[in-house]
């Protein structure tokens, strides 16, 4: 399989890659890091550590790693140095430095089983795990989602998430697959996002975030973007009414359900890609395979066990309505605390919420929630509690509920619910 770079290069030259880099500009880059990496005795398969800010540099050393024939990790410099060295572990160079070296007219081949990068996962739910992603799985990937999405030639694609979250490295990698551009932020600014979507010079496309992103840009004012075919909204449960505000505001929203396992997306409004089956163990819980899927992350069925709970509307498409790990056992009976959350986030007076378990003598788990409010918003606990008794059976309604400030999230915007206890 020929570079992707290389495939753009041969059909659009000048056309933009990343921020304003031509496709052939960008190939000289990698080219120039393939031949760092090969003077400093990098060899075939072995796995090099990217630890780069988000920029064009990262993205020629991503490809700088693939025309050597290495494995790209990527390393995310807001970890603490422990968490740092336990994902550069085994790497056999550490790029913590622009690659420029003399250019590799020697390109390893692109393999389809071969390993092009090692993600991590992140962490929300349980220890980070470390994710081969393979050529051809980032390939699927690619092509099952310009089939879910369509495809325009001059797509700009606009990136706010870290290029070392699956999320955000797809942005890059499809868009080099495509020939297509990336305006690549790297870190959510809910100023600059807004900025570039909303002007008509910028032409975004398509950009990628995640529910609180999204509630922050509506929040600011976005509305009526003037290029955007589609905001794909995923990376946790997506409350109904803030697809309703973006529905009243223009913005044109694409649920996306995905996992690092899949290389990011594997179902769009509900419809998997082309080539991925899904499937409801009986416990409900959600079974993916394909070819976008890792082949280590298989369990010995064949599938995909992927933690998620899901239900097939009467059309057949996926709803996810919780996770495995997070249900609360209170009284003998389930619930899922996303859909706890999902109805204190239809009080106007709620920002954010995150619904747990407290240990409860009585219950044996008690269902209990933090709530952040709007600014200048008021509202009295109890009241939430009505509120969600109007709309919930009772052993969902939570128990107690107390106001706070912030709730813990991931730079990415997840719900680190962990992290979510109180002192007392």
């Amino acid at each position: 399989m020929e570079h992707w770079l290389a495939q753009a290069v041969a059909r659009c030259p000048q056309h933009e890659a990343v921020d304003g880099l031509s496709y052939g500009e960008l190939l000289d880059r990698a080219s120039a890091a393939a031949g760092a990496l090969l003077a400093l005795g990098v060899r075939r398969g072995e796995r090099v550590a990217i630890a780069l800010e988000p920029g064009v540099q990262f993205v020629a050393a991503l490809h700088g790693c693939f025309l050597a024939g290495a494995v790209a990790v990527p390393i995310d410099l807001r970890l603490r140095r422990s968490e740092r060295a336990a994902r550069i572990a085994g790497a056999a160079v550490v790029v913590d430095q622009p690659l420029d070296g003399g250019a590799c007219d020697s390109h390893e081949p692109l393999e389809f089983d071969r390993t092009a990068t090692v993600m991590h996962t992140s962490g929300t739910t349980a220890a980070p795990r470390a994710v081969e992603l393979s050529f051809g799985n980032w390939l699927a990937a690619a092509l099952g989602s310009a089939v879910a999405l369509g495809l325009d030639p001059r797509e700009r694609w606009l990136c706010p998430m870290p290029l070392t979250h699956v999320g955000g490295l797809s942005i890059v990698l499809r868009s080099a697959i495509y020939g297509t551009s990336v305006a690549l932020h790297g870190r959510f600014d809910t100023d600059a996002v807004l900025a570039t979507l909303m002007d008509p010079a910028e032409r975004i496309t398509l950009v990628s975030l995640v529910p609180t992103m999204l509630a922050r840009l509506l929040d600011a004012g976005l509305r009526e973007p003037p290029a955007l075919r589609f905001a794909l909204l995923g990376g946790g449960p997506i409350p109904p009414s803030l697809l309703a505000r973006a529905h009243s505001a223009g913005v044109p929203v694409a649920p996306t359900y995905g996992m690092t396992e899949a290389c990011s997306q594997i179902a769009t409004n509900g419809w998997p890609l082309p080539g991925v089956e899904l499937s409801l163990a009986a416990d409900g819980e959600v079974l993916v395979r394909g070819p976008t899927v890792a082949a280590g992350s298989l369990a010995a069925d064949g599938w995909l066990h992927t933690g998620d709970l899901g239900a097939f509307d009467r059309r057949g498409a996926l709803t996810i309505v919780g996770r495995q790990a997070d249900t609360i056992v209170t009284g003998g009976e389930n619930v899922a605390p996303v859909e706890v959350e999902a109805v204190l986030l239809e009080h106007p007076a709620v920002a954010d919420a995150g619904v747990f378990p407290r240990a409860d003598p009585e219950w044996g788990e008690a269902v209990v929630a933090s709530v952040v409010l709007h600014d200048h918003a008021t509202v009295e606990p109890d009241e939430l509690r009505s509120f969600c008794a109007r709309r919930l059976a009772s052993f969902k309604v939570p128990k107690q509920v107390r106001l706070v400030e912030r709730l813990p999230r991931s730079e990415n915007g997840k719900l680190l619910r962990r992290e979510l206890r109180w002192d007392v």
